[in-house]
């Protein structure tokens, strides 16, 4: 028998605290974020979500919190929902983290300065992304709270497209885009919550 597709949310997490002192990956949510994520909650859109998942990121867990809250869901985060490794540079500030962004979209088969290829992670995304929603025994949609990078390549692997920063949300984060459990409807707009 096979399952009908429902609906899958890809959400971002938005605004993080930076912390040159920290590992990026144990960046929280600043107060912002935690706002946006909160009031995106409340709203119409998560309804009807069954299960919840998240990267293994403070940043994701924390904008998956305030969901796990309203829809009384326990999220399971998962490291392959993880944004693409980039712990070779750590901490960059914005001058040289975007330029390395430029550059990590624009060579996808190259580990620029020892990050994670974009075509690597690309495939770690969309294998995680298909094998939570093939295996999720609920009835309802699925919402992933995970990462901007990761996203875009999902949006790229939707399209059917050749992996371009194109598909990039705006800065900022904290934005979602819907498409089916079946991975085989291509994406909507980013929507920022």
């Amino acid at each position: 028998m096979t399952k009908v597709p429902r609906k899958l949310i890809f959400l971002t997490h938005a605004q993080v605290a930076m912390d040159p002192e920290v590992p990026v990956p144990d960046w929280p949510l600043n107060t912002e974020g935690h706002a946006r994520h909160a009031a995106f909650a409340q709203s119409d859109t998560p309804v009807g979500v069954t299960a919840l998942y998240s990267s293994t990121e403070r940043k994701a867990r924390d904008g998956a919190a305030p969901l796990a809250d309203a829809l009384n869901l326990t999220p399971r985060a998962l490291e392959t929902l993880g944004e693409n490794d980039r712990s070779s540079t750590g901490f960059m500030p914005p001058s040289e983290f975007e330029p390395m962004a430029d550059a990590f979209f624009a060579n996808p088969d190259t580990q620029v300065r020892g990050w994670e290829s974009a075509r690597a992670a690309q495939a770690r995304i969309v294998a995680a992304v298909g094998t939570l929603a093939a295996l999720d025994g609920t009835a309802g949609d699925i919402l992933i709270v995970a990462h901007g990078a990761v996203g875009a390549l999902m949006r790229c692997h939707l399209k059917r497209i050749e992996i371009t920063r194109g598909e990039d949300q705006s800065a900022g984060g904290g934005f979602y885009f819907t498409t089916n459990t079946t991975l085989s409807q291509p994406p909507s707009d980013w929507i920022r919550i």
